[in-house]
């Protein structure tokens, strides 16, 4: 019986790791956002330069833009620094976790309105 050789786990681990800096991309431009019109109206304006009927969700837009932005280009980066590396799956996942609990704390509001009165 043929054997296959494993792939390296770095290409799920880059996987991995950008959604979740997507996830924290977008938590941190809403906490941004809701902390300055001016930066709110700019992350807006991000996302009407290409998202149809961005005007009629408003900053959000922008906010999706920019976490897709860091997730795509995060994740090139991440693959080509780790596509040929073995990784530990625990400490990426522990890392994924990590950064999928920011997220969600950020985006809760008692945690929002929190930082902005700071």
């Amino acid at each position: 019986m043929e054997t296959r050789a494993s792939r390296p786990s770095g290409g799920a681990a880059a996987a991995f790791l950008s959604s979740a800096l997507g996830l924290i991309a977008l938590a941190v431009s809403h906490v941004v956002a809701q902390a300055s019109s001016t930066v709110k109206e700019f992350i807006h304006g991000i996302g009407k330069l290409w998202m149809p009927g961005a005007q009629g969700i408003g900053p959000y837009s922008g906010k999706e833009t920019i976490a897709l932005i860091v997730w795509l280009g995060s994740w090139i980066i991440l693959h080509f620094i780790l596509r040929k590396r073995e990784v530990s799956v625990r400490l990426i996942g522990v890392l994924w976790l990590v950064g999928l609990g920011l997220a969600t704390t950020l985006l809760w509001p008692p945690v929002t309105h929190w930082m902005i009165g700071m």
